[in-house]
């Protein structure tokens, strides 16, 4: 009896982990995995972010998307070691099959476009399933909400069931979101701060919109995102329409290589229009990494170092 008792009690231990197929939702279409993936291929140092924020670098066999736009860092390398980059910018279908994975995890923009070579259909064709981030949906679907943080939330969940790892999973969420329940509790009250997110662009900027997660993070930091009403995640404006919200702050993006977020905020000083606006002329911003303001971990020191350089001084 006591060893069936101690059978009994192991089985129920690790049924979670046996807790197979699990089907899972990308996009609005459900995604069936008989077992966790062993050959993961990721695209872009945000969702890669994502993977190794659960130890899944030993079910990982390549990551694209990372050298060719300037957005590695010392840290991400030591947490990448020997995973090899399969492709700098956006993937081929050869570089993917060649690599024999049993999972690509991507986005619309972040190494798919709608009708190109890869896509979730033409990796389905080749036996290779495909789960899409889930903020870059928009550009399938129009119906879906704005940005929040549940974005976030929801691929780390997701990812959690697909890898069994569930309990890890749903500690980082937990203390992603006590995080940022103290970093609101510490904004000042009043009207929110507006807040202008420069990427890059002359002719035209180009910024985050309605929904891009980094219109959440603003909100989540005590401001307002005057390009918010944008409808679409990212994409472009123009300068007189930017200058006319008068934006308080800046959030510079910071890439890798030539002047980074000094540059941008040099281009803004002479800008005509832009000279004017209350940020620019008190030089208030903070720079971020394209890591932080795409759905990632970052995302959520990213959200501190917004709230502590927009309040500075604040009483």
């Amino acid at each position: 009896m006591k060893r069936l008792l101690t059978a009994l009690a192991l089985s129920l231990t690790a049924a979670p982990a046996m807790a197979f197929p699990v089907s899972v939702d990308s996009c609005g279409t459900p995604v069936t995995f008989e077992a966790p993936p062993e050959r993961m291929i990721v695209h872009d140092i945000n969702m890669a972010d994502m993977a190794f924020a659960l130890g899944l670098q030993d079910r990982m066999v390549g990551v694209t998307g990372i050298s060719g736009w300037y957005k590695t860092s010392a840290e991400f390398d030591a947490r990448r070691g020997d995973i090899p980059e399969l492709a700098p910018k956006y993937p081929t279908m050869e570089n993917l099959i060649g690599a024999s994975p049993d999972l690509f995890f991507a986005g619309w923009y972040y190494g798919m476009k709608p009708g190109g070579d890869v896509t979730p259909d033409t990796l389905a064709a080749q036996g290779i399933p495909t789960i899409v981030l889930s903020e870059s949906c928009i550009h399938l679907d129009k119906n879906r909400p704005a940005a929040s943080m549940d974005l976030l939330f929801a691929d780390t969940l997701r990812l959690g069931e697909i890898f069994a790892k569930e309990a890890e999973a749903q500690a980082l969420v937990d203390g992603w979101k006590s995080k940022l329940e103290a970093i609101r509790q510490s904004v000042p009250e009043g009207e929110p701060t507006r807040v202008f997110l420069y990427d890059s662009g002359d002719d035209q900027p180009f910024t985050a919109g309605k929904y891009a997660i980094t219109t959440a993070m603003i909100e989540a930091a005590g401001g307002v995102n005057v390009t918010g009403d944008m409808e679409t995640s990212w994409g472009r404006t123009s300068w007189e329409a930017v200058a006319a919200a008068n934006p308080q702050f800046l959030i510079l993006l910071d890439y890798q290589g030539g002047d980074g977020a000094q540059g941008l905020l040099s281009f803004l000083k002479e800008h005509p229009v832009m000279s004017l606006t209350d940020a620019v002329k008190n030089e208030r911003f903070v720079p971020l990494r394209y890591e932080e303001l795409t759905p990632g971990p970052a995302n959520i020191d990213a959200i501190e170092k917004i709230a502590t350089a927009m309040h500075a001084g604040s009483s």
